[in-house]
């Protein structure tokens, strides 16, 4: 029978989390849930120079925005912790000492000057750098010499001399990896602390951990670490190399493509329910056709049968529409409710005005793409307008134009105050004076909205309210 699947996610914590981690992140969760597996969240922060100890909580924030939840790990616990990976120093040590003793590891005391060397020599020859194992030659009387005088030294793993590693990849099929190309690297710096491809596979082999999925980046990093678990004696999990992430322009995903945190996306208005639905298009797959998900329908349906070894596109208009479309679809008054949250997030005056915005959140559910959008579209309706110099000098031009502001005034009012009252009030100064809508409701649109993109205008106009329509009108009459 085979073991219950359990899948991790192991971010270190060197800055804002990533999209192509949230996706490695998604991938791993929607695997385990798919298998009614558990998914553990550890973290991996071995690099101490790198470290942001803040990033550890906006890991844990941006997982719990995107509803990605954990079995396992920091602030939730498990029989497998500790989940912080510095925690976890006093086991990676006891492996490497136990590796020491059996012969697998080694102790190297070359210096900096003698693996320059090594390095010089091997680029005049021009060949890759692998270790010339001069350490692992020396007697027990060499080595207790070095120990005595107090020399530094590092572990290193004991890389078999000939064969190959292969790695069944569930995305790539075989990956083949001579050991003569790999060298004897290291596991345990001289200062004590182990490296990436030492600790990782030990926490996982710790953690029964059966499917391994990340990105291709670390596929590299796979036979070094499947020594490891071949040393311990523990199952070598499956592992699934994630396709790497490009921007439009086909070069891999940077700042220079937009955001590429979740925190960024966040803070830019779109909705988690979108991001992940994107997110899981990011080299899945389902059919040809369908590119909207529910998080329920995601889980049925994910298998890493059809993920797509190429690289994956990250395309910022592409995520900006499939966020329109969600929050289209949002009921009005929950789409009010986080109008009003993010406005509140971001520091915004509007948040204090939550009833209006309810009020205003029909008119823009049409127009807006992200949550950011809706204060510069309706920010008109919440407080004095301010007029866009660039947009009213198009519309004030026409010769008559303060004909059209007082036929506007008088036609508004008198009229009955409903949104049909207030488009036939308004088609009828268009009758009246002979001219086309476009002309009258262009110069009424930036009287009153102060530009020349705003919600429905007959609908604005309604909510704007009667004094306040006719005082911005004629205050266009007294700027003319």
């Amino acid at each position: 029978m085979a073991a219950p699947v359990r899948t991790r996610f192991a971010p270190s914590p060197t800055g804002l989390l990533h999209v192509g981690g949230v996706r490695t992140a998604l991938f791993s969760w929607l695997y385990a849930r798919h298998n009614g597996g558990r998914f553990v969240l550890r973290i991996e922060d071995t690099d101490e120079t790198r470290e942001h100890p803040e990033a550890i909580e906006q890991i844990q924030r941006s997982l719990r925005w995107v509803g990605l939840d954990w079995d396992e790990g920091p602030g939730t616990g498990g029989e497998s912790g500790p989940y912080i990976q510095s925690e976890r120093r006093p086991r990676h040590l006891e492996v490497a000492e136990q590796f020491l003793a059996e012969g697998k590891a080694y102790r190297c005391y070359c210096t900096t000057e003698e693996l320059a060397e090594e390095r010089a020599a091997a680029q005049r020859e021009n060949r890759a750098f692998i270790y010339s194992r001069r350490c692992l030659a020396l007697s027990a009387e060499e080595r207790a010499e070095r120990e005595a005088a107090g020399v530094p030294s590092v572990i290193r793993l004991r890389t078999p001399d000939e064969g190959e590693c292969v790695v069944e990849d569930l995305v790539r099929g075989a990956v083949r990896f001579e050991y003569a190309q790999l060298g004897d690297h290291v596991i345990v710096r001289s200062d004590g602390v182990p490296t990436y491809n030492f600790a990782n596979p030990i926490d996982d082999a710790d953690m029964r951990i059966t499917h391994v999925i990340r990105g291709e980046d670390l596929l590299s990093s796979t036979p070094r670490q499947v020594l490891v678990y071949e040393g311990l004696g523990a199952p070598v999990p499956s592992f699934a190399h994630l396709p790497l992430l490009f921007g439009p322009d086909r070069k891999r995903l940077s700042k220079r493509h937009g955001a590429t945190s979740v925190e960024e996306l966040r803070e830019a208005g779109y909705l988690a329910e979108a991001v992940v639905n994107f997110l899981a298009l990011l080299g899945w797959h389902f059919d040809s056709e369908r590119e909207l998900f529910t998080r329920e329908e995601l889980i049925g349906l994910f298998s890493l049968e059809r993920v797509n070894p190429a690289p994956a596109v990250f395309d910022a208009k592409k995520l900006e529409w499939m966020n329109g479309v969600y929050l289209r679809a949002l009921p009005t008054f929950d789409l009010a409710e986080r109008l009003t949250a993010f406005r509140g997030d971001s520091g915004s005056p509007l948040a204090d005005q939550s009833e209006r915005i309810v009020e205003v959140t029909p008119l823009a559910q049409e127009k807006i793409a992200t949550l950011a959008d809706f204060e510069p579209l309706c920010s008109f309706l919440f407080g004095p307008v301010e007029i866009d110099q660039e947009a009213w000098e198009r519309v004030a031009g026409h010769e008559r134009a303060a004909e059209i502001l007082a036929a506007v005034q008088a036609a508004l009012a008198d009229c009955e105050w409903t949104v049909e009252a207030v488009e036939a009030a308004l088609r009828g100064v268009c009758d009246e004076l002979g001219l086309k809508p476009r002309v009258v409701f262009g110069l009424i649109r930036v009287a009153i909205t102060g530009t020349s993109i705003s919600p429905g205008l007959f609908e604005s106009v309604h909510l704007l309210g009667r004094e306040e329509s006719l005082a911005r009108l004629a205050a266009a009459a007294d700027r003319l």
